[in-house]
């Protein structure tokens, strides 16, 4: 069986030192470097060329989503696990968006940690089990999203752009070389659709969607 190398980065020494003796004994496993900041695990990780990175989040200095973030544009092709205290949901969200193969906890049973590793390194994509509720959420919500938008017209989707940057009736008109109480009509017929009341509502829709360029 191939023998995965393991890159710890963690500005704690005990924990790095904790994990490597629990990695050690897993025969398909070694840790074959260790990063103490995110620098260090950009300046290390193109020689070390590790299977898997396990990267803790809270670090002094670079942040592991930095770092993650750095090491993607970097073109390093190891898996990257986020190991960390935290299940905020905008950070596993934002983790997984930057490119990360997996999240997991620091209160995980040691089993589960290198249960998890080893499904990491086959390719699976590893999540804590109280994160993955966070992330069907995170589906749903934005499945949600896309339905909405797909009913809104080509003009509706103007107007809502220009209602996000504050334009008025008479200028989203001008705009459009339409007339004013034809961009009311548009208005009222968008808020119907996406099942809001007022066009702030609208104009924070779209800027939470990113609907706005």
């Amino acid at each position: 069986m191939h023998t995965a190398s393991i890159m710890l980065v963690d500005d704690h020494p005990l924990l790095r030192k904790g994990l490597a003796q629990l990695i050690s004994l897993e025969e398909h496993l070694n840790v074959s470097c260790e990063a103490s900041s995110g620098e260090e695990a950009i300046s290390l990780a193109p020689a070390c060329q590790p299977d898997l990175i396990l990267l803790d989040l809270d670090m002094k200095g670079m942040n592991g989503l930095d770092t993650l973030r750095a090491l993607r544009q970097a073109n390093i092709g190891s898996k990257i696990v986020m190991f960390t205290v935290s299940d905020n949901e905008t950070d596993v969200l934002q983790a997984l968006k930057f490119g990360a193969d997996g999240y997991l906890l620091k209160d995980s049973e040691p089993e589960e940690v290198i249960e998890q590793i080893s499904k990491a390194i086959e390719g699976e994509l590893v999540l804590s089990a109280p994160l993955t509720q966070i992330v069907a959420r995170s589906l749903q919500k934005s499945s949600t999203t896309s339905s909405l938008f797909e009913k809104l017209t080509k003009r509706e989707v103007e107007i809502l752009r220009h209602i996000a940057r504050g334009d008025s009736n008479k200028v989203i008109g001008n705009s459009l070389g339409i007339t004013e109480a034809t961009v009311k009509v548009h208005i009222k017929n968008l808020l119907k659709k996406l099942s809001l009341r007022t066009r702030v509502e609208a104009a924070v829709w779209a800027v939470e969607n990113k609907i706005t360029l």
